[in-house]
């Protein structure tokens, strides 16, 4: 095997063991620390990963300890390693239901990268996400006014553009046509305007918009607030509806409170999908307002608002809702093929 292989499969094996740990909702500093190996000896050149692999000095650079070092060992010797061993024999399905549903998607429309507050480079998230069976993905980082989620300022999104176009021209010839949609998480301001001027909307193919501050105001403007977003032309989802948190290391957090009917019937009518967004500590929205949804025929779009590669097999939680609920496939956007999809998200 040469250097360069060598070191391929180790970056691939540490890549793999952080997939396996994020799926499986592991602590984020276990994930990181294979993450930070895997990038640590990518960035060198192969030979002196092997120089320092057989004078037994990997755990001098940083980011490199004992664990990490087994693996890049294992791996540049031609072996699996074994700890990834042990994690792909122990993965096994996340829900035994869902799977209709699940098998109909063509992409996930929500999900972050390293540009705001994701942990990996778009193209990891998307070989990731071609790997599961999409054909296509969007893109939608934060908008500029969430600042802890390192929302794009209109520079960074216009940059973004252009990476997304050169890296489309490589994965389109080594993915089968694969593609990146250029898309956004927005903010929906205070007064439901949304937060992103309309020329960069305008030039984006989907638009996802969530509700990220005060989550506590009264319904009835809450309610307003939702709607006049919702009616804006340019927002295709309607992102996590109620901002609740059941679980997880934030904590938990009420269901904002709104007119549901009020808001679903907007969708309707504005033809905006509602996001069963399929993280676990959200699972949004609840079954209640899910059926809801259903009865008033709105249109849905199943998505993990992952913020890894290993989140993005959390889809199958949002099918398993949805097939609940009575979600037919063909209400949900995201079992369209992309062409239809970019002809329904046109303003």
């Amino acid at each position: 095997m040469t250097d360069k292989a060598g070191v391929e499969r180790a970056v691939g094996a540490l890549r793999a063991i952080g997939y396996y740990l994020e799926r499986d909702r592991q602590p984020t500093h276990r994930v990181k620390a294979y993450r930070r190996a895997a990038d640590t000896i990518a960035a060198l050149p192969a030979s002196e990963v092997r120089a320092r692999r057989r004078a037994g000095t990997l755990t001098e650079l940083a980011g490199i300890g004992p664990k990490t070092e087994a693996v890049i060992v294992e791996a540049m010797d031609g072996a699996t390693p074994a700890y990834l061993v042990k994690l792909e024999e122990a993965a096994g399905e996340l829900t035994s239901a869902g799977k209709r549903m699940r098998a109909a998607l063509q992409a996930d429309l929500h999900l972050h990268s390293e540009w705001s507050d994701g942990g990996s480079p778009i193209e990891e998230m998307a070989r990731t996400a071609y790997r599961l069976g999409h054909k296509y993905l969007a893109l939608t980082d934060h908008s500029p006014r969430l600042t802890v989620a390192n929302g794009l300022s209109r520079e960074r999104r216009l940059q973004q553009l252009e990476v997304v176009a050169e890296l489309n021209k490589k994965l389109q010839a080594e993915l089968d046509g694969f593609t990146i949609l250029n898309g956004i998480e927005v903010d929906i301001n205070e007064d439901g305007t949304l937060d992103c001027d309309t020329e960069i909307l305008a030039r984006l193919d989907v638009v996802v918009a969530s509700v990220h501050s005060k989550l506590r105001m009264a319904a009835e403007p809450m309610t307003e607030r939702m709607v006049r977003a919702i009616a804006n032309p340019h927002v295709d989802v309607l992102g996590h509806c109620t901002g609740r948190l059941i679980t997880g290391a934030r904590g938990t957090r009420p269901e904002s409170e709104f007119d549901a009917e009020v808001v679903f019937e907007a969708c309707r009518q504005f033809g905006t999908a509602v996001e069963i967004n399929s993280r676990p500590e959200r699972l949004d929205p609840p079954k209640r307002l899910l059926s809801l949804a259903v009865e008033m025929d709105c249109v849905f779009s199943i998505d993990t608002d992952a913020h890894a590669p290993g989140q993005l097999d959390w889809q199958v939680y949002g099918c398993e809702r949805a097939e609940d609920c009575g979600v037919t496939p063909e209400r949900v956007i995201n079992t369209w093929d992309q062409q239809e999809l970019l002809e329904w998200t046109a303003p």
